[in-house]
């Protein structure tokens, strides 16, 4: 599945309700009265924090991020990489703070279950597409293994028309839709490993960790041709993005179900996507003219990442990186922002 290479912001949307003032007692039917919805703007907070959504199927990234967003009623919010409405699993979500580092979440390997429908080739390398053709499959375990083993490290893939991969202005799927090809560049990915899960002639499931980036449709499809019976992508589950995985993700209906306290309960801190960086921490002075940009001498050897801290437990400032013993700050919060995080 493609990859976004920024996360998606979005403005508070009105949502309408129905007038409270009609009386139950009459139908009333003149234009009028037919308009007595209002629209009423649901009151947003500032929320900080990264969930992880463990998104449903037929749901496309961007209306699960609104729904998601509306539950919380964050001021701003964004996810970090698309998944198609046909997979499911993993979608990590930025609020507030959080979202300033979302590329991180981007850039970061993921890894995939998919099950693969071999001896069937469709429109669009995935199960929603029409079926081309259809060829008789003869393969083992053993043929399955090594037919992955030939896409292990770095390949070359070309993106699919179905895809939202731009192309002057417009996502290649709007171009297919029409019946239009376009050439498209090869690209480099990187596949670090593919293991069997489980398998019986057709139908066979891979566990896959791979770049950004990474078309697993592609990868169904391309496998089957080294099979020689063709293949699709029957079904996609996203299972870890860098450091995080499906074991702390929450259903869009596990979330309707909670309270607003428990909901925020349920954020990891806004420096969940870089805690795996070193950690630096400051004191009053020095954290406040770090937080201006000013940079900083430090005792401490060189670190191309760092995460950085000012005295309090939660207040996270940014990050940075450490040359020839100076704190430089690459990302800042907003001194509102770490007032947030502060008393959240």
């Amino acid at each position: 599945m493609a990859t976004d290479h920024s996360a998606k912001s979005v403005c508070a949307e009105p949502v309408e309700a129905l007038s409270q003032g009609a009386s139950t007692g009459s139908a009333r039917t003149d234009v009028g009265s037919a308009r007595t919805e209002s629209r009423v703007r649901i009151p947003k907070r500032p929320v900080h924090g990264v969930l992880l959504l463990d998104k449903p199927l037929g749901l496309s990234s961007n209306d699960a991020l609104q729904k998601v967003k509306r539950l919380y009623r964050a001021e701003k919010a964004g996810h970090t990489g698309t998944l198609d409405p046909l997979a499911t699993g993993l979608l990590p979500l930025c609020f507030g703070a959080a979202t300033k580092f979302s590329q991180i979440s981007l850039d970061a390997d993921k890894t995939y279950r998919a099950t693969l429908q071999l001896g069937v080739t469709t429109t669009t390398a995935d199960a929603e597409g029409e079926v081309i053709e259809r060829r008789e499959v003869a393969v083992d375990r053993a043929r399955v293994e090594a037919a992955c083993a030939r896409f292990i490290g770095a390949i070359k893939q070309v993106p699919p028309m179905h895809s939202a991969l731009k192309h002057e202005g417009k996502a290649l799927y709007e171009y297919a839709r029409a019946g239009t090809e376009i050439e498209r560049e090869p690209r480099e990915v990187t596949i670090h490993r593919i293991d069997i899960v489980d398998g019986d002639h057709h139908a066979w499931t891979l566990d896959v960790r791979c770049s950004k980036g990474t078309y697993i449709r592609t990868l169904a499809e391309d496998i089957g041709k080294a099979l020689g019976c063709g293949a699709h992508l029957a079904a996609l589950r996203r299972t870890a993005s860098g450091p995080l995985t499906l074991d702390d993700a929450h259903t869009l209906d596990e979330l309707s179900a909670m309270s607003e306290g428990e909901r925020d309960a349920a954020l990891l801190g806004a420096d969940a996507l870089v805690a795996d960086w070193p950690e630096v921490r400051l004191g009053t002075e020095d954290a406040g003219r770090f937080l201006s940009g000013v940079r900083r001498r430090l005792a401490l050897p060189d670190a191309p990442r760092v995460r950085v801290y000012g005295p309090q437990a939660r207040a996270f400032l940014g990050g940075g990186r450490i040359a020839a013993g100076e704190l430089i700050s690459t990302r800042l919060l907003s001194p509102i922002e770490v007032q947030g995080l502060l008393n959240a």
